[in-house]
């Protein structure tokens, strides 16, 4: 049977590019949150919260041909990429072109300035606001275009753009590709930027928070007082391999891919369904052959919305009943849209090798129509276990949920 392990990760995140600075941030229980006094200007919009990712650098070789062709969201994933590939050992690696490495990622959607400059067209019956590169900023696949050509990736290409699930659907789709012999290794992941769109997508669903003037009490993941939840933006590579190979070559591994589960609920775009959300982790568990007993922390989607904090809790507690761990990373980040499934399974994968699990901050009273579970609240809690769980649910009712193990072998 072919195993598949994670050698390398790589992140531009709102807690940093890092894990000793992404940890730091964690347990200084503070989120990363901004007003954005700016977007003001447009009537109708509610909230005026979002997390930018930390600041990063760019090595020269990022100059104007190079990036032509990327808006924010290609860049920070091509960036992430390239931080995963040193952290693998691949970077310049001839594997790499060989065909036989592939990409597996995906964003809510391409860059929004360029799709503006294509609204502006439609509107002005003029096309002087587009140009050559517009439509590739654009596209709903710009993030796994953009790092294909940047490194010269040969092999195939899975694009999943399926909103929250993005990156967890394309490590999961890379996880199987590499099991079913089809790659020896993969790009997995996703990236979004924060854009006043994002925020007013959610913000018509009256889903957004509106503490505009507290913005480090929001969000509030499974709180009684959550009152939505905040757009944030970042980008997450997972390098995904086959064990023989990384072993042959000597490969650092991080953590092994034991379980993937996906599908969809079939009833509603927006209401989350619980019973099909514990389906999907079922599914992984399958995948994993293990027992729920066996998985030490579950890494939960954790919105803040009304309605998903309620379906996931209770699509958890049918699974796990009351005792396994639980926290929500999004009450620091923002929720990272497209990057999140693979910037929480960086963190988990993480946090499983630390023995510590940070907690949801800014949960004070958990919200009773909330499944009674072992929510990690105040502060964080050293745990040892070698199997994590990490779930996460989309638009449109597509459902994820993957399993790692701690790597000691």
């Amino acid at each position: 049977m072919v195993r598949v392990v994670v050698t390398g990760m790589g992140v531009i995140s709102p807690l940093g590019s890092d894990w000793l600075s992404a940890l730091a941030r964690l347990r200084q229980y503070r989120n990363c949150v901004h007003r954005y006094d700016d977007w003001a200007i447009y009537k109708g919009l509610n909230t005026r919260l979002g997390v930018p990712a930390a600041p990063f650098e760019l090595p020269a070789h990022y100059h104007r041909k190079s990036m032509r062709s990327m808006g924010r969201v290609a860049l920070m994933a091509t960036r992430a990429s390239e931080l995963a590939l040193v952290d693998a050992g691949l970077l310049n690696d001839p594997v790499i072109r060989s065909g036989q490495v592939g990409i597996a990622y995906g964003s809510s959607a391409g860059t929004p300035s360029s799709v503006a400059a294509f609204g502006r067209m439609m509107l002005d019956f003029d096309t002087q606001s587009i140009n050559a590169n517009t439509y590739i900023k654009m596209m709903s696949h710009t993030a796994p275009v953009n790092i294909g050509v940047f490194f010269g990736i040969t092999g195939r290409v899975i694009t999943t753009s399926s909103a929250c699930t993005s990156a967890s659907q394309g490590i999961g789709y890379a996880y199987e590709a590499i099991k079913a012999g089809h790659q020896i290794a993969m790009l997995a992941g996703g990236a979004d930027e924060l854009d006043v769109t994002s925020a007013a997508v959610f913000d018509t669903l009256f889903a957004t928070s509106v503490r505009n003037d507290t913005p480090e009490l929001t969000p509030r993941p499974f709180d009684r007082n959550r009152d939505g939840l905040v757009i944030g933006e970042g980008a997450g590579t997972l390098v995904l391999e086959n064990l023989e190979y990384a072993r042959a070559r000597g490969a650092h591994i991080h953590a092994e891919v034991l379980g993937f589960g996906t599908n969809s609920d079939g009833v509603h775009v927006t209401q989350p369904n619980a019973e099909t959300m514990a389906i999907a982790m079922r599914l992984a568990l399958h995948d994993a052959r293990v027992d729920p007993q066996r998985v030490g922390y579950i890494n939960a989607h954790g919105t803040a919305t009304d309605h998903g904090d309620i379906a996931e809790t209770q699509a958890t507690r049918a699974v796990f009943g009351a005792q396994t761990p639980i926290s929500s990373l999004k009450s620091y980040t923002g929720h990272t849209l497209g990057a999140c499934g693979a910037l929480e399974a960086w963190a988990s994968i993480n946090m499983m090798r630390e023995g510590w699990f940070a907690p949801t901050i800014n949960l004070d009273e958990v919200d009773e129509r909330c499944a009674e579970l072992d929510y990690i609240t105040g502060v964080g809690r050293t745990l040892e276990t070698d199997v994590v769980m990490s779930n996460n649910f989309a638009f449109g009712g597509i459902n994820t949920s993957l399993i790692f193990r701690r790597w000691d072998e």
